[in-house]
């Protein structure tokens, strides 16, 4: 870990209910999704603020926080547990009723402007909680006080097709902010705003008091304060970041950043001994993998037992593969068991599920969209919810939804085709 900076505050926003992720973010906060294995998202902004030397982190949740406050405690795994500084969680002071929540990214840190008066930071430093990346904040950071800016927003390039998911940033030669755009339908350029940005904090305490007292404002960075800054003629710089970043906020982008690990060599390396990703990790013993098992091309966590085939997939801790269970292209998450004779195809489990012997996850080549979720399911990839049971010898097709806490007494039928729903008869409260 890096030596410290303290003369930066870092406000990580982990507060969105990520519904384009569909069931993995229905009881969680989408930053607390388990990542390649052993992760939660949200350990790749921490670990990236330590390892540049930011120790002095106010995390901002909202919806579904308790997995996250787990998850984060007090901050040890990441050398965050400190007399002065360190991490502090924050979430709306109601929150009873939607108007008690924040309204936008903006509003969310003045809600909490009292932290930003009370810090002896020079800067602040605003990140999303919920995407994949190791970057070294220090290069902007140089950057940001060398051009005398009054806020940087770190942007990249992305396919541009892509790119309409994202605000759009054009810069003259010399990195000077002259346009910006939240998310157009036809997006004029690829290079897009990582939702990274640096403010002076002076500058940001007037810039969050004026558009907090704007009823017309939707009080967000993107579609406010960044447009505002640019119409008052702020220096508003970009600083341009080559490095690996995937914004994980559906199920395919989510499933295809976790299969991209697995390539050779990974884009991502998280075997980086300089760069190490901190999370906190419960003690379990070394994975097995038994004589007759085969396991290629994947990730296997601490506490795993294989006796099966794992192919092209990643299991997090405590996965059970039983014997003559097939595993591909999928990704299964804390505690959950493949029952004998399985095939699971391109799925992504939640955890604690079990599978039933001689089950058929994910089958044919029918890749109709899901009836209820259309937008979320139409790649071909099946989501089965936390702590659901299904019923020996099921098949299911693609694009398929299974619920939480699902019981092998609400599948209508043993045979469920492509872009079918299940959901249990009796919800459960449990987190």
């Amino acid at each position: 870990m890096s030596r410290p900076n303290r003369n930066v505050l870092t406000v990580i926003l982990a507060g969105g209910q990520g519904e384009r992720l569909s069931i993995f973010s229905e009881k969680r906060a989408k930053p607390a999704v388990p990542f390649a294995g052993k992760y939660r998202i949200i350990d790749f902004a921490l670990s990236n603020c330590v390892n540049s030397g930011l120790f002095d982190i106010l995390v901002l949740t909202q919806y579904r926080p308790l997995s996250l406050h787990d998850h984060i405690g007090n901050g040890k795994p990441w050398d965050l547990d400190r007399l002065h500084g360190g991490v502090r969680m924050v979430s709306p002071y109601l929150g009873r009723k939607d108007s008690d929540w924040y309204k936008g990214t903006a509003d969310a840190v003045y809600q909490n402007i009292n932290e930003l008066e009370e810090t002896d930071a020079e800067y602040v430093l605003i990140l999303g909680g919920d995407h994949i990346y190791k970057m070294d904040y220090r290069p902007m950071l140089q950057l940001h006080r060398e051009k005398g800016a009054e806020a940087t927003v770190g942007v990249m390039r992305v396919p541009i097709e892509e790119a309409h998911r994202f605000g759009i940033v054009a810069a003259n030669e010399e990195g000077r902010v002259i346009e910006f755009q939240e998310k157009p339908k036809q997006p004029k350029s690829n290079l897009v705003s990582m939702g990274i940005y640096i403010f002076n904090k002076k500058h940001l305490i007037e810039k969050l008091t004026k558009d907090a007292q704007d009823s017309s404002s939707k009080h967000d960075f993107g579609h406010s304060i960044l447009p505002e800054m640019l119409a008052s003629g702020d220096k508003l710089y970009a600083y341009t970041f080559e490095g690996y970043w995937r914004d994980v906020g559906t199920v395919h982008s989510y499933w295809e950043a976790n299969m991209e690990l697995l390539q050779e060599p990974p884009e991502l390396d998280l075997y980086e001994r300089s760069w190490v990703v901190y999370t906190r990790s419960e003690e379990r013993p070394s994975a097995i993998i038994e004589a007759n098992a085969n396991v290629k091309d994947s990730l296997i966590s601490h506490g795993c037992q294989v006796h099966g085939q794992v192919i092209n997939s990643v299991l997090s801790p405590g996965v059970i593969v039983e014997e003559g269970a097939i595993v591909r292209d999928s990704i299964i998450m804390i505690d959950s068991v493949i029952g004998k004779g399985s095939v699971i195809d391109k799925t992504v489990i939640d955890k604690e599920v079990i599978i039933g012997e001689g089950s058929i996850i994910g089958y044919g080549n029918d890749n109709t969209p899901n009836k209820f979720e259309p937008h979320k399911l139409n790649t071909g990839i099946t989501i089965i919810g936390k702590r659901a049971q299904l019923p020996a010898n099921v098949r299911i097709g693609r694009n398929c939804k299974i619920g939480t806490d699902v019981k092998p007494e609400d599948f209508p039928s043993l045979e469920l085709g492509s872009a079918e729903t299940v959901i249990a008869a009796v919800q459960t409260t449990r987190k």
